[in-house]
């Protein structure tokens, strides 16, 4: 059996998770297995904000489209939020509970923090951000991976041997695609012992920022670098976006000289981003912010040096100044909207 850690929020999901299962049902059918989730939940008991059948129930349904067999349903009052220690711990128990030969998720912080605790507490080796997996011919043959290294700035091959796989894919390295035809609901519940010292490290508070599209969920985002200038320089950029429903990010240098805040910030210490376009104003292009940006779909440069590192990786780029171009594209936008 091949079991996928399902990431949510209070019962929201990530749609990351969908990239993993996607994953999973491919590696799935070359293995001759089943694929499984894992959905983490609190208890009747547990204090929730939402009762637990209320927040695994979706979840499941959602599982099951996206071609899940089986919905494990693992409820437990140290699981009412996230917590790292409770989650692999749990996760860990339910996999030697079924019989898991391989545990997967997406390579999001939440996905690899989840896997390393649980592949720790087995003794096991954890693999993390897999392009490709490539199974032993044998049972006891080793299996191959491509994965991404320091930031995804370089790719390593390696082999992994352990009884259970434990691997997490590349976040938005695999198109999150449903089967063609979903299976049947089925949930099975299951209740770990978890040791309450587990809770030392667990989600207490939330501070919600702004509402609305993120940037890590952004179709578009319009960011801006040094080249902006200064904070008020923003405001074209704001403009941009809002006229095109998307987000404003922006580069280290950008949050260095305090313009933005650190959560706009696109790049290896930032968010990483898969909008469907990605518009960089007055940005180089340095190694760290592009591992935040590569997974856009397409990118359009906007600098005054052609010999930027972003212009010469975007898919478009227009060479002049950032502040003339962009408010021209915010004219033309208005300009060609109805009424």
């Amino acid at each position: 059996m091949l079991l996928v850690l399902v990431e949510h929020d209070r019962g929201t999901l990530a749609d990351a998770t969908l990239e993993a299962v996607t994953a999973a049902r491919g590696l799935a059918d070359r293995l001759g297995l089943l694929v499984h989730a894992a959905v983490l939940v609190g208890d009747a008991n547990a204090n929730a904000n939402a009762d637990a059948g209320e927040v695994a129930e979706p979840l499941a349904h959602a599982m099951a489209h996206h071609g899940v067999a089986t919905t494990h349903v693992v409820r437990h009052a140290l699981l009412a939020d996230y917590g790292p220690e409770a989650w692999g711990e749990a996760l860990a128990q339910l996999a030697d509970a079924a019989s898991a030969s391989v545990v997967m998720a997406t390579g999001t912080d939440r996905g690899n923090e989840v896997l390393a605790q649980m592949a720790t507490r087995r003794g096991l080796p954890m693999v993390a951000n897999c392009l490709e997996i490539e199974p032993g011919g044998a049972a006891d043959e080793p299996w191959r991976v491509v994965r991404t290294r320091w930031g995804g700035s370089l790719l390593e091959e390696a082999t992994i041997a352990a009884p259970v796989k434990v691997l997490t894919v590349a976040h938005h390295a695999i198109e999150a695609r449903p089967p063609e035809a979903p299976e049947p609901l089925h949930t099975e519940e299951f209740v770990p012992t978890l040791d309450p010292a587990l809770a030392r490290t667990m989600v207490r508070d939330r501070v919600v920022r702004t509402a609305g599209v993120t940037l890590g969920t952004a179709r578009v985002v319009v960011s801006g670098g040094r080249g902006v200038g200064s904070a008020e320089g923003f405001a074209p950029l704001e403009d941009l976006a809002t006229l095109l429903g998307g987000v404003v990010g922006c580069s280290r240098a950008v949050t260095n000289n305090g313009w933005r805040n650190h959560t706009d910030q696109v790049g290896q210490t930032g968010t990483r981003i898969a909008p469907d376009i990605y518009i960089a104003c007055g940005i180089s292009g340095a190694i760290q912010h592009w591992v935040g940006a590569m997974a856009s779909k397409k990118i359009l440069a906007i600098n005054t040096d052609r010999e930027a590192n972003m212009v010469a990786k975007a898919d478009y780029a227009v060479i002049g100044d950032l502040h003339q171009v962009v408010p021209a594209i915010a004219a033309e936008i208005r300009r060609r909207q109805p009424g």
